[in-house]
């Protein structure tokens, strides 16, 4: 097993990557002199797979548990189903000392960060993510959220977890697509921040999308010591976090557009050849680059262009750049790149060239 640790004072916690590890969270929580109720929030993919195996863990180490499930996706990540939780949580009579322990991917790490950081002002959290996009992504770093109409993330809060647990064997069970999900955010941390990484990912991308649990792992552990320093330096996201968010603005509003039919990662993916053309255009990065980067992402199977849009759709998608949570004194802040590994933020892109890098026109 390895660990990470995630320096951040009073709020710092560890990063747990390994095999079989859902059977010794309780032991680990009594070890850091937690006792009492525990409660896990999971989805309904999520739950029969492995809720059963973290919940034995537990009461081998005499927590008392509540499994709390909602149904698996996107869709889910709303007010309405915090409300739900919230109102669970009181019939389970939780208590400010009680655990959450988010058990699933992205979506219930977001949710149950986000109720988590608002029942009682704020109850204990554990992440225990289960997908690859979990694992290296919204698991690090305390960014917790409910989606608003159309707009992602837009209700949330920096909430920092006790414990990341990264059990790998779960991502055995991923589907492909998913895997590959999961793979949009690690290129994006490998491309903006570490060319040895980007290199290393571009000799073993197919054995990753094979399945390799070895290989697994150390991407996993890779992108934890990337972001975690990242954190650490700007545990609120006001200047050098940012730089995480590249390929975002175009992806979360690709996102919206579909309806959430086009995922996370891939619609990162997307965002991320969209900012680099923008960055070749403005002759800061180049033309290799942009085909290491692409050829990258094909291989991880990912998407590279938008999807077909017409007019409507393609003004909706301009309107909900427009209103990117990075947004600053009405110009839009895009991170773009100097080069593989290397990467920076700018106002100076204006709307024309973001809409004929996206449509041609």
């Amino acid at each position: 097993m390895k660990k990470v640790k995630v320096e951040l004072g009073k709020n710092s916690f560890e990063i747990y990557i390994g095999s079989s590890l859902l059977p010794q969270v309780g032991n680990w929580l009594k070890a850091k002199g937690f006792s009492g109720k525990t409660v896990i929030i999971t989805d309904s993919n999520v739950r029969p797979l492995y809720a059963g195996n973290l919940e034995s863990g537990l009461a081998a180490a005499d927590f008392k548990t509540t499994i709390l499930e909602i149904p698996a996706g996107e869709e889910q990540k709303t007010l309405a189903n915090a409300g739900q939780l919230y109102q669970w949580l009181t019939e389970a009579y939780a208590e400010r000392s009680t655990i959450i322990l988010a058990l699933g991917g992205g979506v219930i790490g977001d949710l149950a960060g986000f109720v988590a950081a608002t029942y009682m002002r704020g109850v204990p959290l554990v992440q225990v993510p289960t997908s690859l996009l979990a694992m290296v992504d919204s698991s690090i770093g305390g960014k917790t959220a409910v989606d608003h109409g159309s707009l992602k993330n837009m209700v949330g809060s920096f909430y920092q977890p006790k414990l990341v647990v990264a059990d790998v064997e779960t991502l055995t069970t991923l589907p492909k697509v998913e895997l590959s999900n999961g793979m949009g955010e690690v290129i994006k941390h490998a491309v903006t921040f570490d060319k040895a990484f980007f290199d290393y990912l571009c000799k073993n991308i197919s054995t990753a999308m094979a399945g390799d649990i070895n290989i697994l792992e150390k991407i996993v552990e890779k992108n934890a010591r990337i972001k975690g320093p990242i954190v650490e330096t700007d545990e609120r996201e006001s200047n050098r976090r940012t730089l995480l968010n590249y390929g975002h603005t175009v992806g979360h509003a690709v996102e919206a557009v579909s309806d959430f039919k086009i995922k996370h990662g891939q619609a990162v993916a997307i965002g991320m050849m969209a900012a680099a053309k923008i960055s070749v255009r403005l002759g800061t990065f180049n033309e290799d680059g942009l085909k290491q980067l692409e050829t990258l992402l094909l291989e991880a199977g990912l998407p590279v262009k938008l999807p077909d849009m017409n007019r409507d759709q393609q003004g909706k998608l301009m309107e909900l750049i427009k209103h990117d949570k990075k947004v600053l004194d009405g110009k839009i802040r895009l991170v773009l790149l100097k080069a593989i590994g290397s990467a920076y933020i700018t106002n100076k892109v204006g709307t024309d060239l973001i809409v004929e890098v996206l449509f041609g026109r």
